[in-house]
């Protein structure tokens, strides 16, 4: 291992990389595949801490839904790898790849726990901290843990596996983790309605989640963003989506329930299985803002509410920075590429996810301007506090991915 790129080939020599940080005053850029590095503030470290080497499933029981996987183990390794026996990852973790305008499927299963990454099945199955049963990491302070398990029900004392999901590689170098997987659907079909201003489609996406209906996805799309997208573009028109998955008669029987409750708003449509997988993905992926795409020159802002607050959030993003918005999680995800600024309308952004009781993350800008705008939302004053004491305690001389998150943390 070089000064410059440390690539350890195991955990003992995870543990000795970051030994030598401490011993060296030094810090450290922790990356897998580098998929998600365009991700948070533009810091500057000493030397690059690269796991893309700890690679391979370490084990699988599928009758036991449980997995384990070296941290720098391709998504799509794991996903072929479990698809094989019928089951899949129920969190359905994104790739940002279209969306940073980088190299697609490099995702690793530690980047996607480390970003507690999620998709549109979110509203039913959660995100990647709810799968996430057990971690072998290596501290700050150069000391290997372990936390939690290999079965379901494993967890004593603090679970910490909770606390690194999302922490972006600023406590620990996760070198191992085990995952919950489950039976993929034997099939599913989306439903969509056509033409719905974003406040009624809101408003039917809640009555389908509320329904018996049981909805793994909804989302809605206006014309714009729907003609971007092969399955939609047809439409010519705002898309609302949803959709169902489950064997073949249960999905039946729900198809009918959603298309009662869909009909007094407007025309129908159905997605084959094939064409549905294809719309989701896109919507997981947030391809219409690609940076390859007619929104590539556009920032782009992801921000989480509640799904009663989503619409106002998108009106205001819109009318008040000339936004292009599309909404996942039956309107609680709203993703955002608003024109090129300065401060890329981050007062606006955050003080619109604010007054909805949400919070805003900058996902897509240049490295000069995620120097300067705070890309993670700010935290108030106690919590702020919290997450030092809590950063410090793993990482005392902030050797981990420091303010890669927050300024001096």
């Amino acid at each position: 291992m070089d000064a410059e790129n440390l690539k350890p080939r195991d955990a003992m020599e995870v543990e000795q990389a970051i030994q030598w940080a401490i011993g060296n005053g030094a810090t450290l850029e922790v990356v897998g595949h580098g998929s998600k590095r365009a991700i948070g503030r533009a810091a500057q470290w000493d030397a690059t801490l690269d796991l893309s080497g700890l690679t391979g499933v370490t084990l699988y029981e599928p009758a036991e839904l449980v997995l384990s996987a070296k941290a720098g183990t391709p998504l799509a390794e794991i996903e072929t790898l479990v698809a094989a026996k019928g089951q899949q990852l129920a969190f359905e973790p994104m790739d940002y790849g279209a969306l940073l305008g980088t190299a697609e499927g490099a995702g690793t299963i530690g980047g996607a726990i480390a970003a507690n990454l999620s998709g549109p099945r979110r509203v039913k199955a959660g995100a990647a901290r709810d799968h996430f049963l057990g971690v072998a990491a290596v501290s700050g302070r150069g000391e290997t843990f372990k936390s939690g398990g290999r079965v379901v029900k494993n967890v004593t004392g603090y679970d910490l596996c909770k606390l690194l999901a999302g922490s972006w590689g600023t406590l620990a170098a996760m070198t191992e983790v085990t995952i919950k997987t489950l039976p993929r659907a034997e099939t599913e079909a989306t439903i969509l309605i056509l033409n719905l201003d974003d406040a009624t489609a809101h408003k039917v996406m809640a009555a389908a989640m509320g329904s018996f209906a049981d909805v793994s996805a909804a989302a809605h799309l206006p014309a714009a963003i729907a003609a971007r997208i092969a399955a939609t573009a047809a439409a010519r028109g705002a898309v609302t989506a949803f959709r169902l998955e489950g064997v073949a008669p249960s999905v039946t029987h729900r198809k009918s329930v959603l298309e009662m409750l869909a009909a007094p708003f407007g025309a129908l449509g159905t997605l084959d299985e094939a064409a549905s997988r294809t719309l989701w993905r896109a919507i997981r992926d947030v391809t219409p803002f690609a940076a390859a795409g007619p929104a590539g020159d556009r920032y782009v802002w992801r921000i989480s509410t509640a799904p009663t607050r989503g619409t106002e959030v998108g009106r205001r993003l819109v009318e008040a920075a000339g936004a292009e918005v599309m909404y996942d999680w039956a309107g609680g995800l709203i993703w955002a590429a608003v024109p090129a600024a300065d401060d890329a309308h981050a007062h606006l952004a955050r003080a619109t996810a604010a007054a909805a009781g949400g919070h805003a993350t900058l996902i897509r800008a240049p490295a000069a301007l995620r120097a300067a705008v705070e890309v993670f939302e700010p935290q108030p004053a106690a919590l702020a506090a919290l997450t030092k004491r809590v950063r410090e305690s793993f990482d005392p001389q902030g050797v981990l991915n420091a303010g890669r998150m927050w300024a001096g943390v």
